[in-house]
């Protein structure tokens, strides 16, 4: 052998697909150059962000993060949880929701089969050190800014970081990065390609997508059927 290792070609994957379930919302592929998370077992790369259970039965994530701008009810979780057929994340509050109540409504998400929580980004530490000591699933901590306490969400027992931070995401995935070379980091993903590409460079381990609406798809489909 001379030293050199031939070129391997990308395996053949074989798809099937049924007829009827062939329109679905399929996450970008930039998304599979990330390193993923390996949580129970499991390998997460892609994140979709929602709480329509249509759409939740017809995407091809390899998880569900379900945050939403209300009071989380375990009703809403159980809707969820019933409707997917891939690892879910629940959001359990941390902003309007906040104390004890928290606490309840991440180990009623465990019981449910919830494979993290995720609380936002005004949880206070003591909220999250009381978590990570009652239930026994990933306490996912939003951070929103290059001001946050990184430091204070890890050692409270944070035990992934979900960036959120708009145009600062990038910026922000760098800074933690930086400070933790190994911690899991979960990051929007921003609306391109590109931004998602930047994304994952910077060192996030998986992306969140935020798919078009039902009714963004419904008004495509809608265009169609006029010209039948």
């Amino acid at each position: 052998m001379n030293g050199i290792v031939p070129n391997k070609e990308p395996k053949y994957v074989p798809e099937i697909r049924g007829a009827l379930r062939n329109h679905m919302i399929e996450v970008p592929q930039v998304i599979r150059e990330a390193s993923g998370i390996k949580i129970f077992g499991k390998r997460i790369k892609s994140l979709v962000f929602t709480t329509d259970v249509a759409i939740i039965k017809n995407t091809n994530a390899d998880a569900i993060i379900a945050v939403y701008p209300f009071t989380p009810q375990p009703i809403i979780t159980q809707a969820i949880m019933s409707a997917a057929d891939v690892p879910v994340f629940c959001g359990v509050g941390g902003g309007i929701t906040q104390g004890k109540r928290v606490i309840n409504l991440a180990l009623d998400a465990e019981f449910k089969g919830a494979m993290g929580v995720v609380v936002n980004a005004p949880t206070s530490n003591e909220i999250v050190k009381n978590l990570r000591e009652t239930i026994d699933i990933p306490v996912i901590v939003t951070v929103v800014s290059e001001n946050d306490d990184f430091e204070g969400r890890i050692e409270a027992g944070a035990t992934i970081l979900n960036v959120s931070g708009g145009k600062s995401t990038v910026d922000i995935v760098k800074q933690v990065r930086s400070k933790f070379p190994e911690f899991p980091i979960i990051a929007t993903g921003g609306p391109t390609t590109e931004t998602m590409k930047e994304t994952i460079k910077a060192g996030a381990n998986a992306i969140t997508f935020t798919p078009p609406s039902s009714g963004e798809i419904f008004s495509e489909l809608m265009a169609k059927y006029r010209n039948y």
